[in-house]
Order: C-alpha cells, then structure tokens, then sequence
C-alpha cells in the first residue's frame, strides 16, 4: 500500500464503527480524518474536549484561528445546532459516560488493551487534551494508527512508553488489520488482502488470536 494511501485507508474503516446519533471526540491528526468517511444516513454530533459541542467543517470563511480552536489547538468550526461549553461541563460528559466513541492515535497499544500515547521527549506537540479521561470514559474506545513505526511493531505484549491509561482499549484498527481486545487477548478479525495473516503476525510482537470468522477489510 502507498503510503500516501494509509490514513485515508485506516479513516474509512474505522468510520464503519460509528452509528447514527453517536456522540463522538476525535483525537488529533489521522483521527480527524474519519468524518470524511462516514457512510450515507450516519450523522454524529462531535465532541470537543475544550468545549465545542458540534464541531463542523472548517473552511476559508470561517477559520478563526486566534478564538475558536480544537483540543489540540488547531482551527476549529461549530456546526448548524453546535454550542459551546464550558470545559467543567465538557469534563463531565466525558466522565459521566456521555460520549458514544473515541477515536485516538497511539505510539503503542498492547495485548492487555492499554495505550501509551504521551509526548516524546525532544518532540513538540500540543499536549494531552483529554486523552486520559476519554480512554476511561468513553463507551467504545478506538485507537486508529499505523501498524508499525520505521518497521518496529507499535503492537506490542506490554507497552514501553508511560501508560496514558490500562485495560482501556475496544478495537485497534490499521492499515494491516482490525483488531478487538477481548479477554482473551488481541483477536484479528479483519485482514488487509494486501497482507497474509503471517505477515501482520510477524510486524505484531502481541501474539494475534485469528478469530474463525475472519474476513478481508472493507
């Protein structure tokens, strides 16, 4: 798969996971893709950790760089119906089991369903936002992210960086593969037909459990 093509790739599938009417945060970067997925009659209300609820499109007209931004600090919008909030208020959703789905990057996931995705040292980025209430507030955790770093597998049997929370994650979904954290460990339930399931074992350092039902991603 080009490289070019991953993002846009890992965005539509994961915008399969979404239903009409959930209430969704989006992480920064690849996350803030999916919206542009969503398939026909599905319409979510975005959340915004900040205080945004009903984040919309940004365009040229209405960029406000300066007063209305997301949570990681760049150019947001409010839809027709948004409103804003104080951050308190937006807490309180998240943590009161308001919000239907997260969609969040990670440097590394493990088999356990914890996630690390905190700032690398010497690195600039615009902070954690609400990762850490989002993993244990919100129903149905998604980390969407590209399967491996410069080749070194980013899932792993036990995360090496800092935890940003444990046992937090539902589904982990890459350019190679859709994954659900169960119980019994990471079970692969969808594949890339670009890929065998030998190759996403060997670019994995978690041992996957293939699931019986196992079908190619679409």
């Amino acid at each position: 798969m080009d490289k070019s093509e991953i993002k846009g790739f890992i965005a539509k599938r994961v915008a399969k996971e979404l239903k009409d009417g959930d209430v969704v945060n989006l992480g920064i970067g690849l996350p803030t893709l999916v919206p542009n997925y969503l398939p026909e009659g599905v319409k979510v209300t975005l959340q915004s950790e900040n205080g945004i609820i009903g984040t919309g499109t940004v365009t040229d007209e209405n960029k406000d760089p300066i007063h209305v931004v997301d949570a990681g600090g760049s150019p947001a919008a409010v839809g027709y119906g948004g409103c804003f909030i104080d951050s308190s208020t937006s807490f309180g959703l998240i943590r009161g089991g308001h919000v239907d789905a997260t969609v969040l990057g990670g440097l590394e996931v493990d088999e356990e369903g914890s996630l690390s995705n905190w700032i690398i040292p010497g690195k600039k980025m615009p902070g954690m936002g609400g990762a850490m209430d989002l993993l244990v507030g919100a129903k149905n955790v998604i980390v969407a992210m590209e399967h491996t770093a410069k080749g070194n597998p980013k899932i792993l049997k036990k995360c090496k960086l800092p935890y940003t929370a444990v046992h937090c994650i539902t589904k982990i979904i890459t350019e190679m593969a859709v994954i659900n954290v169960t119980d019994k460990g990471l079970e692969l339930v969808e594949y890339n037909p670009e890929f065998t399931v030998e190759q996403i074992q060997a670019a994995t350092e978690a041992t996957l459990i293939v699931s019986p039902d196992l079908k190619p991603m679409c």
